[in-house]
């Protein structure tokens, strides 16, 4: 396949969605390709998995920086320099500012542990529990300014179980990520869709959107 799209994979840790987009991009017809994957945390676990996997991998610590301003330039001039036309966010545990932010718009894509506008933050199954939920899941969506917020591309629903503790429910919530992160870069990889105004818009026949996966217990 030609003309797969570039892909810059931001990590903090161990990076479980960015293995399974990794896997993904293994077969030749995925429509995106792995450039590679940056941490701002040098001991992040993700890193010797790119790099077993003979993907570039680069560290830009954010504590090397005076500012969040200047952080940001590093990273977004290390995103160019790998010629990066998408950005996957994969628990990057970094709040952007809004330049950069506005500068990747609607090519830069984030993986959240709750089914938004719903539990946006930390602490998504904890709150998911104590409201007595029954559906429970991961959106991936587009970045903007506010945290959590932008652009549905895709949601993988999963069921809240009586027996769940927060470590259950964020297990089963993880499989469906990583069932769900591959096919949404996909869509946006492949022009499958596009933006307008707020609300992701097909432009492939026989894709409806949002995505939504149920995913059984």
């Amino acid at each position: 396949m030609t003309g797969r799209k570039k892909t810059g994979i931001l990590i903090s840790g161990r990076g479980s969605n960015m293995q399974a987009l990794i896997r993904a991009a293994q077969d030749p017809h995925y429509p995106a390709e792995i450039a590679v994957v940056i941490s701002n945390r040098p001991n992040a676990q993700g890193l010797d998995f790119a790099k077993a996997q003979g993907i570039r991998t680069e560290v830009i610590d954010h504590k090397a920086y005076g500012s969040r301003e200047d952080f940001d330039r590093a990273l977004d001039s290390a995103l160019r320099r790998h010629h990066v036309e998408i950005i996957a966010c994969a628990g990057f545990m970094r709040v952007m500012t809004k330049t950069l932010v506005e500068a990747w718009r609607d090519r830069m894509i984030n993986i959240h542990p709750s089914l938004l506008p719903a539990y946006k933050g930390l602490h998504s199954h904890e709150r998911a529990l104590a409201d007595g939920a029954t559906r429970h899941g991961a959106t991936v969506h587009f970045v903007r300014h506010d945290v959590d917020s932008g652009p549905i591309i895709a949601q993988a629903r999963v069921p809240v179980l009586k027996s769940d503790t927060p470590e259950t429910l964020a297990q089963r919530v993880l499989d469906a990520e990583h069932k769900i992160y591959p096919k949404a870069l996909a869509l946006v990889a492949s022009g499958a869709l596009r933006v307008e105004g707020e609300e992701v818009v097909a432009t492939a026949p026989g894709v409806t959107l949002p995505v939504v996966i149920p995913v059984l217990p």
